[in-house]
């Protein structure tokens, strides 16, 4: 059934920060539905052919603001670019759209460090991780940040709704080459380090929207673009506001706050949920002591923002 959300101005959802200036955005409302590059400049295909077998469609199946959006993937192979208006390549620069992934289906992006000649196949220019949203089909609602070019392993792992639209910011800091990533407000990524293989940054062309596996099913709305910190304000908080000990652990993670925990919940390397409590308490205990021995990543949840830390076992 199809599904479209009509914007509302909720207090601090979208607030605005004085930091941050728009230089444009698309929801995909004025296009005919198919192919989407032939209509719109500043989303560009791989190929660099108009209307190719890996452009993406522009469709009225799913909708955030009525009533059309963009897909990737589907029935078939999409790969395209949402190019930056301004491609600049010092300062903070904010990326904000939504998304919408259906129960058991996947999605993926990743940042383009650098443009590629008009009327040419794009270049490869991988800069800043591959981001997958139920990578290996069977992980719905979890996904991860990741430096190899599958879904192996998580350097920064992080949950979303399935079956329902989630907002998404990521925030560039050009000159530090650094990212971060909030979903719905809530920071999941955390100044991770621009880099890929060899890949030097040039200026931030834009966001690859690509059908990454074969279940890839996902639907954009709402493009913005703006330069500056989109995010200043929202519900994410610096780790000195906690501690947590041992660490290594053996079995109980000791959780230092000066205010009580909403959440803590543990994912594995590969982004999945593997523990979770809801303390509701100052300073809690987490029994860890029947997760087998690795990396662990525990993302803690106080007054509704959210920060992570690595822990070894």
């Amino acid at each position: 059934m199809k599904k479209i959300y009509v914007l509302a101005l909720v207090l601090g959802a979208f607030s605005f920060s004085v930091n941050a200036q728009s230089e444009g955005s698309d929801n995909f409302d004025s296009y005919n539905l198919g192919p989407v590059s032939a209509q719109a400049a500043q989303f560009r295909n791989w190929s660099g052919e108009n209307g190719g077998t890996d452009d993406a469609d522009v469709t009225d199946d799913e909708a955030f603001s009525p009533s059309q959006s963009l897909l990737i993937g589907g029935n078939g192979l999409s790969d395209i670019i949402a190019m930056t208006p301004s491609a600049p390549f010092s300062g903070i620069y904010t990326i904000e759209f939504m998304s919408y992934i259906p129960t058991g289906k996947s999605g993926y992006f990743n940042m383009q460090a650098a443009l590629t000649p008009e009327g040419s196949a794009w270049a490869q220019a991988l800069m800043g991780g591959n981001v997958y949203f139920n990578c290996d089909g069977a992980s719905g609602g979890s996904g991860g940040v990741t430096g190899v070019t599958d879904c192996s392993i998580f350097d920064a792992p992080f949950s979303y709704p399935e079956d329902e639209w989630f907002k998404v910011d990521c925030v560039y800091s050009l000159d530090a080459q650094t990212w971060s990533m909030y979903i719905d407000n809530i920071q999941v990524v955390v100044d991770h380090t621009m880099e890929f293989g060899t890949q030097v940054f040039i200026e931030l062309a834009g966001l690859d929207l690509y059908s990454a596996s074969a279940d890839n099913q996902q639907y954009f709305d709402d493009f913005d673009f703006y330069l500056g910190d989109k995010t200043l304000g929202v519900n994410s908080f610096a780790a000195d506001k906690f501690s947590v000990y041992p660490n290594p652990v053996k079995d109980v993670l000791n959780i230092k706050s000066k205010e009580a925990v909403d959440n803590v919940t543990v994912y594995d390397i590969l982004g999945k949920v593997v523990l979770q409590s809801n303390p509701g308490t100052v300073s809690p205990s987490i029994n860890m002591g029947d997760l087998a021995s690795g990396s662990y990543l525990v993302q803690v949840t106080i007054n509704g923002a959210s920060n992570t830390v690595k822990i070894l076992k």
